[in-house]
Formats: C-alpha cells, structure tokens, sequence
C-alpha cells in the first residue's frame, strides 16, 4: 500500500505547522544522533529515501557530498523541497520508496529518516538498497519504535487524574499494517520487530554497525522537554548498516 497522505491539503497545512517542519533538523529530536551515525558524506553520492522537504539533502551537501538525489511520493513535499534549495547538485525526484529502482553501485551513502513504518516490505527495500549501494558504502535510518508502533492507539494507559501511568505494548508479534491516528487522521503504519528490521538488513547483506534507540540526554531534555516521556520508553530506532567490500 502506497500512501501519500501528504498531498492532502488538510494534512499538509497541519504537518507544514510542525516545529520539526518549520524549523528543520533543529527541531528533530532524534537528529544528533542520526548525524552521528552518519558517514563522512565528502565527495559521496547520496540518496535520501522519503526526502520531505530536503533538509537531509541539503544537509549532505552542506558536508561536502558529491550529489544527492531525493525521493518522495508526496509532490507537495517536493514543491517545497525545491522551494528551499538553490543546488543543482540536489535533485528531488517523485518516487515511492517501494518503486525505487536505482542502476547498480550508483550511492555511496543511501539515508531515511521516519518513512520506512509507512513502508510494507522492509524486506525489498533493503534489497534495493544494496544493489544500488557501491561496496563499502553506508545505509542509515531512523524509523518509529516498535515498542511505539505495536498498538495502533500509540498513546499512553492514563490513570484517574490524566497521569500516564504506562505505555501498554501488546500484539508485538503480530506485524503487518496499523490503523494509527497522526495529525488527527487516519494514517497506515506497518510494524515490524527489532528482530525483523536487523534481520531483513543481514538477509539482504548488510554488517549491521550500530543501533540506538534515543536514550534522552540531558542536553536534549533541555532543548526539546516534551521528550522527557521518552525516557520512559523508546519512541525512534535508528540503525546504521554498510555493505561490505
């Protein structure tokens, strides 16, 4: 199932209005330490997967890639992708992830932040991305937690008083789509195990490198205090994986 929910205008306006839409990777809470898992992006090509508005092609660049090429569904997100970059060197192409069809070793460095639980097969997208991967080269994302998506309400048990009183997980097995709320909306989200996202990277030939799932630090807690919940429990996944040479 491809959705593009965001070229619905409703949806869009709302997401437009989000800090992490309006203020860019500052506002993304999960960016430090997406940055550093990322490899020295100097002289590289760069494919970003589910780009949204450029920031992660912008920022390659800005670090001295080679070129970048973004892809996404969504034409409204492109629109305003191009609107914010003045680079030829950035090209924003309309692709669904899942009909990404890139030639042979054409990246040196394939990126995703937050698109893949909107994605059925993680399977076939770790395929693709090591056959256009170059040996060597480097394949880091960020995804949803599973422990945040395994319920489709992903919200709090709340007590009396409206206090969370904990994070219900049930269900973490049964992979396969969820009917979410995001924005208000309805929105199609697929979860998958920890276990499946490593396994699907070393079935398709990646060396899983490293993985984080967000402790807060205390320097993020002051910048962002609405993460202070995610303390309790995780809320992002991030991985680093490469193909060897």
């Amino acid at each position: 199932m491809k959705q593009n929910k965001y070229d619905e205008p409703a949806f869009f306006r709302k997401y437009s209005q989000m800090p992490r839409s309006v203020d860019g990777l500052q506002a993304a809470g999960e960016w430090p330490e997406l940055r550093a898992m990322l490899p020295d992006l100097r002289g590289k090509r760069v494919l970003d997967l589910g780009c949204g508005y450029g920031w992660h092609c912008r920022y390659a660049r800005e670090r001295g890639a080679r070129s970048v090429v973004g892809i996404d569904l969504s034409e409204k997100m492109l629109e305003r992708a191009r609107e914010m970059t003045s680079d030829p060197a950035i090209e924003y192409r309309r692709i669904a992830i899942e009909d990404a069809d890139f030639a042979e070793e054409e990246f040196d460095a394939v990126l995703s932040s937050l698109a893949f639980h909107y994605v059925e097969s993680f399977d076939e997208v770790c395929r693709q991305v090591n056959r256009c991967l170059t040996p060597g080269g480097s394949f880091v994302f960020s995804v949803e937690h599973p422990i945040f998506t395994a319920l489709s309400a992903q919200d709090w048990e709340y007590g009396p008083q409206g206090e969370k009183r904990h994070w219900p997980v049930d269900d973490y097995h049964l992979e396969g789509a969820r009917d979410a709320r995001f924005l208000e909306d309805d929105v199609v989200k697929y979860h998958r195990t920890v276990a499946t996202y490593l396994n699907s990277l070393i079935g398709s030939g990646f060396r899983v490198e490293k993985l984080s799932e967000l402790k807060p630090t205390e320097e993020m807690l002051n910048r962002h205090p609405e993460y202070r919940d995610e303390v309790r429990r995780p809320i992002f996944l991030l991985i680093a994986a490469a193909k060897p040479e």
